[in-house]
């Protein structure tokens, strides 16, 4: 997809989550509301907090998809996991108050009228938020936002607080109403767990980690491909954003025409940037056989050897 088809797909998901919050809001506010159940009223409550964070994504994860501009070089990417942070953290919050709920319920006990509306609010409630789910994951299939991966993974604790509150409903009908601050204190402790999740998986994107050996070894084995390559060494990669940023010196032969070694350049950028996940890369060739980085540990050398074989 170009950049168009992705801001225009992210838009539409982003509509979908503002619209699906906000009316699970109104049903299960109102069934609360005339019922008296704080189940449902608390339910409610956590959707408006999840109505704010989709509203963010959508003004604000946009803006991942400009071009590059004067004031951002680089482009706009590290917005998008700094509004995936946001929602992370409204995750993790609202986890902890639904803890907190919970617990209150289970010391003090909780007042409701039993009423099979409330049912019908919950199951509403559920097949909103899996519909939401279902078309945030079909339009992000396509697109790989962690923005939009944060809001699947809100409408999934929806479903499963949707679900407590339907537990504890049910058990103030069988005469159990203990259930519902029990239920909810359980699904508060997986809310709270993949909040941290999505906002540490985010903040390695903003403060630029470093890729993973795996990664590493992919990008090294590319360059190793190429027939004209002799080393390669000082490999740097890292998160830029959502993507990888590759910095990189390559050995070539030093006796080579200079618009021959352009050329090898040019195509060892391309290779890269072809690589799933690498978003730029910056090739420096050097000439090889100087011995100049025969003491980089991380070199790798044309017959397939590091820097710390040779040394054995």
């Amino acid at each position: 997809m170009d950049g168009d088809s992705k801001r225009r797909g992210f838009t539409r998901a982003s509509w979908a989550n503002v619209l699906g919050n906000a009316v699970k809001i109104i049903v299960e506010g109102a069934a609360g509301l005339l019922f008296g159940s704080i189940a449902l009223i608390a339910d409610a409550a956590h959707s408006i907090a999840d109505l704010i964070a989709s509203v963010v994504v959508l003004i604000w994860g946009r803006s991942s998809f400009d071009e590059p501009d004067d004031t951002h070089p680089h482009g706009h990417e590290r917005i998008e996991p700094l509004t995936a942070l946001f929602v992370g953290a409204v995750i993790a919050l609202l986890g902890l108050n639904l803890l907190y709920s919970s617990l209150e319920g289970i010391v003090f006990g909780t007042d409701v009228t039993f009423s099979y509306f409330l049912f019908g609010a919950l199951l509403f409630a559920i097949v909103d938020m899996y519909l939401v789910y279902w078309y945030t994951e079909y339009v992000n299939a396509d697109i790989g936002s962690t923005a939009l991966e944060a809001l699947a993974t809100d409408c999934l604790n929806d479903i499963y607080t949707s679900i407590a509150a339907l537990v504890g409903v049910a058990g103030i009908l069988f005469g159990f109403p203990m259930l519902d601050p029990i239920a909810g204190g359980l699904v508060s402790i997986l809310v709270i767990s993949q909040g941290v999740s999505i906002g540490r998986e985010n903040l390695d994107y903003l403060v630029g980690a470093a890729a993973t050996p795996q990664q590493r070894e992919r990008i090294t084995e590319t360059l190793r491909d190429h027939p004209d390559v002799k080393g390669v060494h000082d490999l740097t990669v890292f998160y830029d954003g959502t993507v990888l940023e590759v910095e990189v010196h390559v050995e070539v032969d030093g006796n080579m025409p200079f618009r021959q070694a352009h050329d090898i350049e040019s195509a060892l950028v391309d290779d890269l940037r072809n690589l799933e996940d690498v978003g730029d890369a910056h090739v420096h060739l050097d000439p090889s056989g100087i011995g100049e980085w025969k003491d980089q540990p991380d070199r790798w050398r044309a017959d397939g050897t590091t820097s710390a074989e040779e040394g054995e």
